[in-house]
């Protein structure tokens, strides 16, 4: 009998192992396929920074969304570019997962180098500078429809934080700084929650809470109530007005 509690504990062990060697394995195909950023050496590491399961969903209604809005896309494109001068898609730098810069791309809503003229990046309700077609895709949220590409690139997700230029960025103190630890999104559960009417810090707080917190089924909640933000139109300006960012200096959204 001693004898084979010996040889169970010693089949166990190996068990175990196969078990651990397979999980890193899967881990591993995992992040190749579906590139979510985060790594099994890292320090803390949140659960949205390992599910596939999120970057499966942002691609399949990705790629749907634009199939479906590609009608409507080219005709935003074609209105925008035909109702004043410059292109029609707006290209800017923005930080991503872990602060990685990439290209995000939006419809052009204001005059050709609005960010030289006026307030710089801040905007401001019934602002000069941006044009009539503009207005009306800004009040909708349309222009965000480019960052659809964004997502099948894998730049961004269909939710999380917003994404920041890299002046913004230096702004963040260390905790601030785990906003950064997910793809950013083209809505998210600030968005959701005030938008632009929210405080720089109690938008970062929230942002911070959504990467601590992520599950798909809060996806799905924060996909669902986008909607009904965008209709209500909640949130399009701060107080006074005024989309102020960084301390207020740059562009909030």
């Amino acid at each position: 009998m001693h004898s084979n509690k010996m040889e169970m504990v010693l089949d166990y062990k190996p068990v175990e192992q196969k078990k651990q060697i397979l999980k890193l394995t899967i881990f591993s195909i995992s992040d190749t396929i579906f590139p979510i950023g985060g790594s099994l050496e890292s320090g803390k590491m949140y659960g949205i920074a390992r599910s596939g399961i999120k970057r499966v969903f942002d691609i399949t209604v990705a790629v749907l969304a634009i199939v479906l809005l590609s009608p409507l896309m080219c005709v935003i494109a074609l209105a925008v570019k035909i109702s004043s001068r410059g292109p029609a898609i707006f290209h800017q730098e923005r930080c991503g997962y872990d602060s990685h810069p990439f290209i995000m791309y939006k419809f052009r809503t204001m005059v050709a180098g609005a960010e030289h003229r006026g307030r710089g990046y801040e905007l401001v309700r019934n602002d000069k500078r941006i044009t009539r077609i503009g207005n009306i895709l800004r009040s909708a949220s349309l222009d965000e429809l480019p960052q659809l590409l964004n997502v099948i690139k894998g730049d961004m997700s269909l939710m999380g934080p917003r994404p920041m230029i890299a002046a913004q960025v230096a702004e963040l103190d260390p905790r601030q700084m785990l906003r950064q630890q997910a793809r950013p999104g083209i809505s998210g559960w600030a968005q959701i929650n005030g938008r632009n009417a929210l405080s720089w810090d109690e938008r970062i707080e929230l942002d911070v809470w959504y990467v601590e917190n992520w599950s798909f089924p809060l996806d799905l909640m924060i996909l669902w109530k986008t909607i009904s933000t965008v209709v209500r139109r909640d949130g399009l300006y701060g107080e006074g007005g005024i989309n102020r960012t960084v301390k207020p200096d740059f562009d909030s959204k």
